[in-house]
Parts: structure tokens; sequence; C-alpha cells
């Protein structure tokens, strides 16, 4: 039996389907994600087109079904994040996000925390917020839904909460001085790479304020979410790829410019 609802939503993807159709992912408030089915979508003159454009927020006026596809009949509310369309950078860190989301939750489990989180961080980004450390917050932050919970508050050995520490994989979270010799594989990260780590993991959206991370920090704290993510979680996502690529152009920019000028 379907249902017509009001619901907040988000939307995660939109896939072509037969001639005028399409086939709609979002995360809403209230359901969790579904796949809704909007039928002349990509005819020039529908009404909902602008609704099922991504990273697009809106009160969504929908059947909802328990089993198979929902089908919404309007939206209103809605808001478009224009910079995460034009800006290629952030879209792909958007993108990203809502991904990482999706392989997180499971459809139809409603989360409204977890939702009001994403449109909390995508408000952000398109607003000029750092998307590095957006994307970095919420990888510390969703771990915990891919059953993965390293260890932040202090050395995972005797609990002792105040540093230096090391990052180990093998032990899931932080070792202090006094036990790094039992993982001589541990990452040696610098201090304020593991502050940040450690800050992630409990800062609340609504107090994020300004944060700024310098790049060489930027980089150790990417090294340790990846090692987390590639061993741990085992997630291969095209939109983190993408990121990476996006960084490997950045570098080869910043080698050219700070080449030194060839001469005859």
């Amino acid at each position: 039996m379907a249902e017509l609802q009001d619901t907040e939503g988000i939307v995660i993807s939109a896939r072509n389907y037969r001639e005028n159709d399409r086939l709609v992912k979002i995360f809403t408030e209230r359901y969790g994600k579904r796949m809704f089915f909007i039928k002349g979508t990509r005819k020039a003159n529908s009404k909902l087109k602008a609704a099922v454009l991504p990273f697009t927020t809106a009160t969504y006026i929908a059947d909802i079904k328990d089993e198979g596809l929902c089908f919404i009949r309007d939206a209103k509310d809605l808001v478009h994040l224009n910079h995460l369309h034009t800006d290629i950078f952030l879209n792909a860190y958007a993108t990203y996000i809502l991904s990482l989301a999706d392989a997180a939750l499971e459809d139809g489990r409603p989360d409204p925390t977890l939702f009001h989180k994403i449109k909390q961080l995508l408000f952000e980004i398109d607003e000029g917020t750092d998307p590095e450390i957006l994307v970095n917050i919420f990888e510390v932050q969703v771990l915990p839904y891919f059953g993965v919970a390293p260890e932040w508050r202090g050395c995972r050995i005797c609990g002792n909460t105040t540093g230096p520490f090391d990052y180990s994989g093998s032990y899931g979270g932080l070792l202090c001085r006094e036990h790094w010799g039992l993982d001589q594989h541990r990452y040696h990260a610098s201090q304020r790479a593991i502050y940040f780590l450690r800050l992630f993991s409990v800062v609340s959206m609504d107090k994020l304020g300004t944060i700024n991370v310098k790049d060489e920090t930027k980089r150790e704290i990417r090294t340790v979410l990846d090692m987390i993510y590639d061993e741990s979680v085992g997630i291969k996502l095209k939109s983190k790829r993408f990121i990476d690529q996006m960084h490997t152009w950045g570098n080869m920019l910043t080698e050219k410019r700070t080449d030194p000028p060839e001469t005859d």
C-alpha cells in the first residue's frame, strides 16, 4: 500500500528511465533512502524537473511504499546549491559525501541525524567552507555505520588521553608513546594531524566554526583515513578516486608553477 506523505529530502542521484522518465534516489528525513519513479520529468515542461537535480533539497509529496518504487507527486521549498553545480571541485566533494552516505546506510532505514548532518555539510561546502576538511569530518563520523570504531579518545592499550600518539591500524586506534613498540608499522603522524582527527570524531556540525588546516597536515590526515578505509571498510567509490585524481592534478600544477624558468 502506498501512503501520500510530506518529507524533506536530498537528491542523491538520478538516471534516465525509458523515454521521458527518471529514477531518482532521494535521502528522505522520515523514510531513509528511497528510489522514486518520476514520470515525464525529462520533458521540458515538467514541473518536477528542477526538483530532481542532484544536491537539491526540498519537501517532497510522495507515495511511500515499503517495497518497490515510490512515486513523487509534487515538491515545494526547493533549494539549489548552485556552487555545487558550477564548480567541478566542489561537485566532486559533495558527490563523494552522498556516495559514502549511500554506501553506509541501507535503503529504507530512517536516520534523521545522518540526514541533517549531510544537509549541513552540503550547505557548508556551497557557502565556501573548506571541502577537504568537511569530507574528513564526515569520513571519521560515518565509520561506525561500517562497523568500524577507531579509538580516538586516547591510547587503545592503557587509555592515556595525553599525547604524543601514533595511529595503529593493527590495534584500531591511537597508541601512546609507552606502547609504540607494540606496532612497528604504526603511522607516525604529526601531533597536529592527530589532534584534528580526534577533534573531527566529536565535533558537531552546529558548532563547526572556522577550522584552518595546513596542506601538510591535510596530507597526513588523508593518509590515516585512507589507511582506515582501505584496511577496515574496504569500499572503492568512483567519487573518491576522482578526488584523488584532482589532488594529483593540483600537485602537477603546483610543481609546474614552482619550476625555474627555462634559459637559452
